[in-house]
């Protein structure tokens, strides 16, 4: 059975619960809303007093998914979000659909280093990919979105990427007859307007999940499913290599803006937030499910490889006034830096295909 409808049978039957429900290892967020780097969200992992099996307990899967109260789960939403989240119609030209630069087959990214807009240009940074995307407080590399519901949209109306205003969107989606009755369905009160497009398209991004990896069968328990230098990269992980200051919980990410010192004049979320140094260069922290999946690395895809990602970690990037002070050389051994990269191939699952829907007409 396809990974998508089996979690769409589960996902109903934790209706109930998953429409109103907030994880309790979400961070409070407030660092991340304001765009302050968030040092506090985990407790610096610094000791060997603390054992791997301590470790192992903060890195547990949720058994839910949370969904917005102002935009609750139900299945005529994930079909007509699905529909639309691939539907190249929703883009000025008719040919590129959110599934272009979020592809399942690359990890929901598109593969490429710099995405791709209207008119086949190339834009500015990396896709970043929507796993898990339900359990994020703040979207888009530079925070410049508050809700998955906004983001949705801001793609779309985008001129250099889907190039589709939004009312000329819905009169568009108002001429293909297939879309009245899922409209309908998902939206009895409102019909067809660009709220409802939002909340379908986001819904259904709610629902892409990373399936359970090894190295969740590891921390439940089953000792050999990963490998010893995997099990050591866990441990470098949260000590020496200091990664879970910034890549915390299940999802390893603490939805926060760090400068990790690349060379860049992007100045990422100090664009809106001009006067906070910290902010300058400042990108938000990518969780680390299904990684290996989806390089190229960095928000502006400028490594190929995770051996390439240690490495900069490793020398501690350009000093300068906004780099985070979590970022330093770390000393890190060839050893050490294979060990890591082990341990984060144990985040990546084995998922099936998704379907693609056939489109209404």
């Amino acid at each position: 059975m396809n990974s998508h409808v089996r979690f769409l049978k589960a996902a109903a039957a934790l209706l109930p619960i998953v429409s109103i429900v907030v994880l309790a290892g979400l961070r409070s967020g407030t660092a991340a809303m304001v765009g302050q780097s968030s040092s506090a969200a985990t407790p610096k992992a610094a000791t060997a007093a603390v054992s791997i099996d301590q470790l192992r307990s903060a890195y547990k899967r949720p058994s839910t998914i949370p969904f917005p109260s102002d935009n609750p789960y139900t299945v005529a939403k994930v079909t007509l979000g699905k529909a639309l989240y691939f539907d190249p119609r929703l883009s000025g030209a008719n040919v590129q659909s959110c599934a272009s630069c979020h592809s399942p087959s690359f990890g929901y990214g598109d593969g490429l280093p710099k995405g791709v807009g209207h008119g086949m240009k190339t834009l500015g940074r990396r896709s970043p990919s929507i796993i898990n995307a339900a359990y994020g407080q703040i979207f888009m590399w530079d925070g410049r979105a508050a809700s998955l519901e906004e983001q949705a949209l801001g793609p779309i109306k985008a001129d250099v990427e889907m190039n589709m205003p939004i009312d000329k969107l819905m009169e568009r989606l108002a001429g293909i007859p297939g879309y009245a009755p899922m409209f309908e369905a998902a939206f009895p009160k409102e019909g067809i307007k660009s709220e409802g497009v939002a909340k379908a398209i986001a819904t259904f991004e709610r629902t892409v999940v990373s399936a359970r990896a090894p190295f969740d069968a590891w921390i439940e328990g089953g000792d050999k499913a990963i490998s010893e230098e995997a099990k050591r990269g866990f441990a470098l992980f949260n000590t020496k290599a200091d990664c879970a200051r910034c890549h915390s919980g299940w999802n390893f990410t603490d939805d926060s803006f760090h400068d990790i010192g690349l060379s860049s004049d992007d100045p990422g979320r100090g664009k809106f937030l001009p006067s906070i140094a910290k902010m300058q260069y400042a990108f938000k922290t990518p969780g680390l499910r299904e990684i290996s999946r989806r390089g190229p690395y960095m928000h502006d895809g400028s490594m190929a490889t995770l051996e390439a990602v240690v490495d900069h970690y490793d020398k501690g990037g350009i000093a300068r006034a906004s780099r985070s002070d979590l970022i330093k050389p770390l000393g890190l051994t060839q050893q050490e830096k294979k060990d890591l990269v082990a341990f984060m191939q144990t985040l990546t699952s084995d998922i099936d295909p998704m379907t693609v829907p056939v489109l209404p007409r």
